[in-house]
């Protein structure tokens, strides 16, 4: 069937010495492109080409998904490279600037990584993957085997196995015995939540740099001990899309350098001889852009790569078979184009790979020399030691060096908090990390106050930096720090039995994940909601107290969770009786309740949203949450709980004048609702008010202002949108759901929704200024984000309603929220 095609008859020419090894369609007992592979079938073919082709292909596992499934790699190359791969891995990083034992030698081959299906239910490239595997071990071609001589090629077949599954599994159930390409008939209509997603519903296509889910984390630190010269990432779009490839669009980020971006060119030349002679329609330079950090394609770009995204139409509407207006689109389609752009790939990096390898040694030469943008260095505040560590985790999974300043050093440099230039003295445990390193361009891109935008016609948010996202007061200095040896800090001990009680500080999500840590084991722990003092020492509202009374037989594992679960550290107090501020006796001083929490899942929320609190719960706070499908909804089943959160999604039920959650609420149940749910509760008759529009145009007369172009549609759109800006919130920081910030935060806004300022109610968090501190936002959008609420709390009959208008913990990576949450959970009553 696949053998009509020009590019077989490009590459004619058989190896009389080939191996016989099976092809993907004689092992799996059907020909490829007709039906789909589950993942275990996948690993499997994999296994049986490292074991009958040893000597030229190595299988790597290199961890497990949340479901249990395999995450692994193949490498393959000629055999000769295949004897010296160590010592070609080593290379890469030498070239990298990662090892310096001797010096790089550009004349070894060049690493080609090509990772398939991210995203689950975009299922045609992990088949491509067994097809172009095949043809490179096999030995049946002798022009392909000449590549491998110049190239070591790395495949991931399949990056969310569990999406794969859930979506593959759900389709082989709806399909019959041949599959219909009616795009009404039901195998065209995958359920919530759809397998693009992984096990907690995280687009991974997201996670790159970030590495929240467990799939990332595994994969990006198998990848930074390879450090390829030449990515790609395959995926699917709209059934009606010719395919992409690189080059890409605008915005390109200013640390992309012109080698980088030339290549790329280079590269969907030789696609496109490809697809022109086989009559397939492709586009470049449009939709996917190269800014937001954390792709298949900017993350390997800001770490000295050539990355690419492709893009094949299907994904899970295309079933195996769809008719597309006159046309019908297959799988098999499908499958060969994502093959033809995979080997196209490896045959450009073959014919280059001395250039690309020279390319890369000077790259990041120029980076450990130079560093990259104006800022040479970044200075983080020690103050807060939770906060600085779950950053210095980021930094460690993404091989960022980083060190501490010289105490007492006077700089210069942009203060992020104020956004002024301003003298600053060093401290001790300040954080220090420069762009003066082999990750020194992946350094500027996340940690420059403002990123530069060359379009505004951008595929995804356009602020992210570091300092704002884990709420970290911080400088950007043009000059290189000196920095010294870390201070490692000696953790507080008690070997007394005789204390009247403990107290931690409570500033960083680190206690947050405590406090929910001691609740889920019993001990009974309560809050201060004023600041006080003790023994000369000064505690800010929000600390947290354990007293030995009440907790006698939980002393020693409280003790074990402080010090030996989260290497934290408590202060002993000897006496209820405080210096000033109230006593622990005092109503001002709180216990906190160990809460019930459920969570609305189900076709009316947004599977992301919901996947993001469920992993807060599940992997971060690790306490007890119950996802319950908001069509089973019930009056009995919401009586067990006392916490009811709705994450981003559109819910008819909050809309209604009476429903099972609203007198659940007027009860004594505490309501907790992000985004669209919020929109969703100012329908209702709750109390909740959306801020409106000042400015109306509908009755304005059109004029000549109003006059517009029509290539211009796709432009003129962004004045009305916000795709991820920073913009800077005022607290009412004595409120027990800001406990543990200061009188500011840092929101990522996705909308420009904002709330009227409540008379009965408290508003907690709220936005005076029209701009943001980092991000685009559209003229028309910021004329809308001021002078609101965009984080409340209202009572509601006997019970309390918390709205946040954004996203507080977006991706998870936006760090700084999740204390608030967890707040609004525990701290609210």
């Amino acid at each position: 069937m696949r053998f009509f095609i020009f590019f077989f008859l490009l590459i004619t020419g058989v190896s009389a010495n080939a191996q016989i090894i099976k092809s993907p369609d004689d092992f799996l007992g059907y020909k490829l492109g007709t039906r789909y592979t589950n993942h275990y079938k996948i690993i499997n073919y994999f296994e049986s080409l490292a074991a009958a082709a040893s000597g030229k292909m190595q299988l790597k596992n290199y961890g497990y998904t949340n479901e249990g499934r395999p995450l692994v790699l193949a490498v393959m190359s000629s055999p000769e490279n295949m004897k010296n791969i160590e010592a070609i891995r080593l290379n890469s990083l030498r070239m990298a600037g990662m090892l310096n034992d001797k010096a790089a030698d550009s004349t070894l081959p060049a690493i080609v990584w090509l990772s398939y299906n991210v995203h689950g239910n975009e299922t045609s490239s992990s088949e491509a993957a067994m097809m172009v595997a095949y043809d490179l071990v096999s030995g049946k071609n002798n022009q392909i085997q000449s590549w491998l001589n110049n190239t070591v090629v790395i495949i991931d077949p399949c990056l969310n196995p569990d999406g794969r599954d859930r979506y593959v599994n759900w389709f082989n159930q709806m399909t019959g015995k041949n599959v219909n390409p009616n795009p009404a008939a039901r195998e065209h209509d995958e359920p919530w939540p759809g397998g693009r997603s992984n096990h907690y519903n995280f687009d991974l296509n997201r996670d790159w740099a970030w590495q929240t889910q467990v799939e990332s984390e595994k994969r990006i630190s198998i990848y930074n001990d390879w450090m390829p010269q030449i990515h790609c990432d395959f995926h699917e779009q709209s059934v009606d899309a010719p395919y992409y490839f690189a080059p890409a669009v605008e915005p390109y980020h200013e640390v992309i350098t012109p080698w980088q971006r030339s290549f790329q060119t280079v590269i969907g030349k030789n696609h496109a001889k490809y697809f022109d002679k086989n009559g397939w329609l492709y586009f470049t330079k449009e939709v996917f852009d190269l800014f937001y950090p954390s792709y298949g394609d900017t993350y390997p770009t800001y770490n000295g790569s050539i990355g690419m995204t492709y893009e094949q139409a299907g994904n899970s509407s295309g079933g195996a078979s769809i008719i597309v207006g006159e046309d019908t689109l297959t799988l098999n389609d499908r499958v060969l184009h994502h093959y033809t752009t995979s080997l196209s790939t490896i045959e450009v990096t073959a014919q280059n790979s001395s250039k690309i390898n020279k390319e890369f040694i000077g790259y990041f030469k120029s980076l450990k020399a130079n560093g990259n943008g104006p800022f040479k260095s970044f200075i983080l505040s020690g103050s807060n030691e939770g906060k600085l560590n779950e950053l210095k985790k980021l930094l460690d999974k993404n091989n960022i060096l980083y060190a501490t300043a010289n105490q007492g050093e006077l700089m210069r440099g942009f203060h992020y908090f104020t956004g002024k230039e301003e003298s600053y003295t060093a401290s001790a445990n300040d954080l220090v990390v420069s762009t003066c390193q082999s990750k020194g361009a992946l350094v500027k891109v996340l940690f420059e106050p403002e990123s530069k935008l060359s379009d505004s016609v951008t595929y995804d948010i356009t602020a992210w930096s570091l300092p704002y996202a884990y709420g970290i007061d911080a400088f950007a200095v043009k000059e290189k720090i000196n920095t010294q040896e870390a201070v490692t800090h000696v953790k507080q001990s008690d070997s007394e039995n005789n204390a009247y009680g403990y107290i931690l500080e409570y500033k960083s999500f680190q206690e947050g994940k405590i406090l929910a840590t001691l609740l889920n084991s019993g001990i009974k722990v309560r809050v201060a909601e004023k600041d006080f003092s003790s023994n000369g020492i000064q505690f800010k509202k929000g600390s947290l107290i354990v007293l030995r009374k009440g907790n006698e037989e939980k002393i020693d594992q409280f003790k074990f969770i402080i010090n030996q679960q989260f290497h934290s550290t408590y202060y002993k107090i000897s006496s209820g009786f405080m210096d000033t501020g109230a006593d622990f006796g005092s109503d001002k001083v709180h216990l906190i309740s160990n809460v019930k929490v459920a969570l609305l899942s189900g076709e009316n929320a947004s599977s992301t949203a919901m996947g993001e609190v469920w992993h807060l719960f599940d992997q971060q706070l690790n306490y007890p949450i119950t996802l319950i499908n908001t069509e089973s909804l019930s009056k009995a089943a919401l009586d067990d709980f006392d916490v009811l959160i709705v994450a981003d999604g559109h819910y008819k039920i909050l809309s209604e004048k009476e429903s099972t959650i609203k007198n659940w609420v007027k009860e004594g149940g505490k309501l907790i609702a992000l985004e669209n749910a919020v929109v969703d509760l100012s329908n209702g008759d709750w109390g909740i008010k959306l801020k409106k529009d000042t400015e109306t145009n509908e009755n304005k007369d059109a004029s000549i202002a109003d006059v517009k172009r029509y290539e211009d549609r796709e432009r003129k759109s962004t004045t009305y949108n916000t795709p991820g800006s920073i913009y800077k919130v005022t607290l009412d920081d004595s409120h027990p759901l800001a406990f543990g910030y200061p009188d500011f935060y840092y929101t990522l806004k996705m909308n420009t929704n904002m709330l009227e300022y409540s008379k009965d109610g408290w508003n907690v968090g709220i936005l005076k200024q029209e701009n943001p501190v980092a991000g685009f936002v559209g003229n028309l959008a910021k004329s809308k984000i001021k002078d609101g609420a965009v984080i409340s709390v209202q009572d509601y009959g006997a019970g309390k309603i918390v709205c946040f208008v954004d996203d507080l913990i977006f991706r998870s990576f936006w760090e700084n929220g999740k204390l608030m949450f967890t707040n609004a959970v525990f701290m609210v009553k």
